[in-house]
């Protein structure tokens, strides 16, 4: 039975500092650990190793090579050697691009260790089966900007980029005043893509947020859910449910790049993915591409359900997250999150009481019930 009290017990022993490859870190898991431990289950533990490069340096490398790069164009498109500059950083930005299609198999810069834990708790029937992976992450950050800030940056930065590039074919028409005048008219979007790259080159990582919100709430939720389908008789007859505590998730997701691996034999229409990140006290839905017959009306009465009645967003520009990653590859999914949150995330300020126990306790009973129709439906 999914419990408020034991809900906010969770949020208790999960909301401190634990920065992704930290001792906090490895404490976060070792509670995890021993919670699952003490539900009479031995859970499956997976170390891995990553590079902080990909999501603390790459990005800004990128950022700036790529305003560098623009704004000579913009202002020198006829001078060769400012040409061939440009192309150069065309180049390494091209380079980077290709080099980190796969950053869990980075090793540049700093490398740390991270562990996932998982348990997976078999179908009653053998014979057809689904999967439905209950995914939330372990780790948290604090970084000089707050996320909403951070994301709003990026989508000006890249914005403001598309509007130069749209000015460099426009300029390339141009001569005498009127190109004169139109340079001038292009420090506009190039002194705004300034700002919002300086922003995004000063914001450093820091070990300074309880992480309530992001992420002991999702957490909470996975353990309750693990804790109510361990016995025997509320398991599903024909779904095999996962339940994922995924480490460095903070840190390019590396947690579920590598878990990925334990399930990517499994195919896609058999996978449902639901991931919990970040809910405060509203709910926000971040839906997937791919939306077989089969999963639309189990998707439907989640969204449209009077306990979390909210409309789907699908525009995760500047925002990244383990149900993301399994967004990209087109596996069916939902993940819960809460946009209001993105006002304190990240910062010193994401604490036990941003967050509803009853909400998350809501939600959990709704997944609960919509799957076990859904398991029903399945066996027929």
């Amino acid at each position: 039975m999914v419990s408020e009290e034991s809900i906010f017990d969770i949020l208790k022993h999960f909301s401190f500092p634990r920065l992704s490859g930290t001792k906090m870190e490895k404490k976060a898991f070792n509670i995890a650990l021993n919670k699952i431990k003490d539900l009479g289950i031995n859970p499956n533990t997976q170390l891995f190793q990553f590079s902080t490069f990909f999501s603390r340096i790459y990005p800004k490398i990128i950022f700036f090579l790529g305003f560098l790069t623009i704004s000579l164009l913009f202002f020198f498109l006829y001078v060769p050697a400012i040409v061939i500059l440009a192309l150069i950083n065309g180049s390494i930005i091209l380079l980077l691009v290709f080099l980190m299609r796969k950053p869990e198999n980075v090793r540049l810069y700093r490398c740390l260790e991270s562990t996932n834990l998982y348990v997976r708790l078999p179908s009653k029937m053998l014979s057809k089966k689904m999967n439905v992976v209950f995914i939330c992450h372990l780790d948290a950050k604090g970084q000089k900007y707050i996320i909403s800030k951070r994301i709003k940056a990026i989508r000006r930065f890249v914005f403001s980029l598309i509007i130069i590039i749209i000015m460099i074919i426009i300029r390339s028409f141009l001569s005498g005043l009127l190109l004169f005048l139109f340079l001038i008219f292009g420090f506009i979007p190039i002194v705004f893509n300034a700002r919002y790259m300086i922003i995004l080159l000063l914001n450093s990582t820091n070990n300074n947020s309880p992480g309530a919100v992001d992420n002991a709430s999702g957490i909470a939720c996975v353990y309750e859910l693990l804790k109510h389908y361990k016995e025997e008789k509320d398991r599903f007859n024909n779904i095999v449910a996962w339940f994922v505590f995924t480490g460095a998730e903070e840190t390019g997701t590396m947690g579920i790049r590598n878990f990925y691996n334990r399930i990517k034999h499994l195919e896609k229409d058999s996978v449902i993915v639901i991931n919990f990140d970040s809910i405060g006290k509203r709910i926000t839905i971040f839906d997937s591409w791919y939306k077989p017959n089969w999963y639309i009306d189990f998707y439907n009465k989640i969204v449209n359900h009077q306990k979390i009645h909210a409309y789907p967003k699908r525009i995760t520009l500047g925002s990244h997250s383990d149900g993301y990653f399994f967004k990209k590859k087109f596996y069916p999914g939902i993940e819960f999150g809460d946009l209001s949150a993105y006002e304190f995330m990240h910062s010193k300020y994401d604490t036990i009481d941003k967050v509803d126990p009853k909400l998350l306790k809501d939600l959990c009973e709704v997944i609960i019930d919509n799957l076990r129709e859904f398991d029903g439906l399945y066996a027929e």
